[in-house]
């Protein structure tokens, strides 16, 4: 049998106070609940370890071998303890984040500062990606979660619903259709249309399924980041979409969002996690904290 971490507990306060009753007083227990605890510790080793007399204690050649050995065992089990206590209670910690570049300079800055409001010692590291490599860095353990649009299921990864969008119209000022409250896809069709690489002008068109057909989008320009595309909108090369949460960045280059319509075309966004696999504390808390920040509005650009 071996000895109990109650056990050991007390014969460490023992032979640390070298008197019973400082030890029973360090450990919160009675003077008669300590001697039993030394007599269990005893008869499971077989051995003595403390010699009593009137006047003092003092430990045997036994108890001086397992003294060193069984206090740095209680000084490492109680540091990890510590150190579990500190990750669950979020006063230590790191949440490792994948995002696309779009959102990654437009909602989650503000959301981490959020976030670090209210649990400082808990770093949220950042990882910009492009939108295909997102699920990649959370399936490979790189990344503890991963934001992204919506994927085909896989039993290799869980999605947790984070947003669901709709497209806005991006356009400068002073242009013919700025000055309307509200456009139809329609309405884009008449003009130099600025797209994302990939499968984003593919999607969109399978999105319409049956809008009419004038509301074609025929990209004359394809780049890789939204952000080349609204500094190709600021300087009149043509128009684009967006979606709500990037509207920091569309102000930021002077530019106005007019919702579309016929049809209305929305965007899901998931939190991805590895599925099967446990999440730390502050990973589980921090997709609690930005499904709430999310959930409490984003700010929107006003119509201009």
């Amino acid at each position: 049998m071996n000895p109990t971490l109650r056990q050991m507990r007390a014969f460490i306060a023992v032979a640390k106070t070298g008197n019973f009753t400082l030890a029973a007083q360090f450990l919160h227990v009675t003077q008669s609940a300590l001697s039993g605890l030394i007599k269990e510790l005893e008869q499971t080793l077989g051995a003595r370890v403390i010699d009593r007399s009137t006047r003092r204690i003092a430990l045997t050649e036994m108890g001086n071998e397992l003294y060193p050995l069984f206090n740095q065992m209680i000084d490492d089990l109680d540091r990890a303890l510590a150190n579990v206590a500190d990750h669950a209670q979020l006063r230590k910690g790191i949440v490792r984040v994948a995002a696309p570049q779009l959102m990654a300079c437009t909602l989650l800055p503000q959301a981490i500062a959020a976030w670090r409001e209210r649990h400082p010692d808990v770093k949220v590291s950042l990882a910009d990606s492009g939108v295909e490599n997102v699920t990649a860095r959370v399936l490979s353990g790189e990344v503890d979660c991963g934001i992204a649009p919506e994927r085909d299921e896989t039993p290799e990864l869980e999605a947790r619903l984070l947003l669901d969008m709709p497209f806005e119209a991006v356009v400068p000022p002073g242009h013919p259709l700025a000055g309307r409250d509200q456009l139809a896809w329609g309405d884009l069709a008449g003009f130099p249309f600025i797209s994302l690489r990939g499968q984003f002008t593919e999607r969109l068109l399978a999105d319409m399924g049956d809008a009419p057909r004038e509301a074609t989008l025929k990209p004359e320009h394809e780049v890789n980041f939204m952000s080349t595309a609204l500094a190709m909108v600021a300087a009149g090369l043509g128009v684009t979409v967006s979606m709500p949460y990037a509207a920091a960045l569309v102000q930021r280059h002077g530019l106005l969002t007019r919702p579309l319509t016929d049809p209305v075309l929305t965007r899901r966004f998931f939190i991805y996690t590895r599925g099967q696999r446990s999440l730390s504390p502050a990973a589980e808390a921090f997709i609690a904290f930005l499904a709430e920040y999310v959930g409490s509005g984003l700010p929107r650009q006003p119509l201009e």
